[in-house]
C-alpha cells in the first residue's frame, strides 16, 4: 500500500474537507460594539444623515401621488424667485455665444451695413 493511500491520512483529509465545506457555507457573525458618539447630546438619531439644506427644499421628502405632485407644483409657482434671473441668464447666454463665435473665428461684419 502506498503511503498516500494510508487510511489515517485519508480519514484526516476527509474530516478536514468536511470542516472546510461547513465553514465555507456558515458565515462568520459580525461583532457587536456598544458605540456611542463622543459629542452626541442625546437629541435625535446621531446616525441619520440629513443634508443641511433639506429643510429649505420644496422637493425633499415629498409625498407620493398625483394630487400631491400637482399641489407642490402649484406651490412652487407661487414662490417668487430672483427677479433678475432672466436678465442674468440672457447676459450669460450672450457672452457664451460671443465667445463661441470668437473661437470659431466668425466674421461679425456681415451684420453691419457697409
Amino acid at each position: 500500500m502506498a503511503w498516500f493511500l494510508h487510511p489515517m491520512i485519508l480519514s484526516t483529509f476527509e474530516i478536514h474537507e468536511k470542516d472546510v465545506m461547513r465553514n465555507f457555507l456558515k458565515l462568520k457573525k459580525n461583532k457587536d460594539f456598544e458605540y456611542k458618539p463622543r459629542y452626541y447630546k442625546g437629541e435625535g438619531n446621531p446616525f441619520k444623515i440629513e443634508h443641511k439644506l433639506d429643510k429649505f427644499r420644496s422637493t425633499a421628502h415629498t409625498q407620493r401621488g398625483l394630487k400631491n405632485k400637482v399641489n407642490s407644483a402649484i406651490e412652487d409657482l407661487k414662490v417668487e424667485g430672483d427677479k433678475n434671473l432672466k436678465l442674468r441668464f440672457w447676459i450669460i447666454v450672450a457672452v457664451l455665444v460671443l465667445i463661441f463665435l470668437f473661437i470659431i473665428d466668425f466674421d461679425l461684419s456681415i451684420f453691419l451695413n457697409p
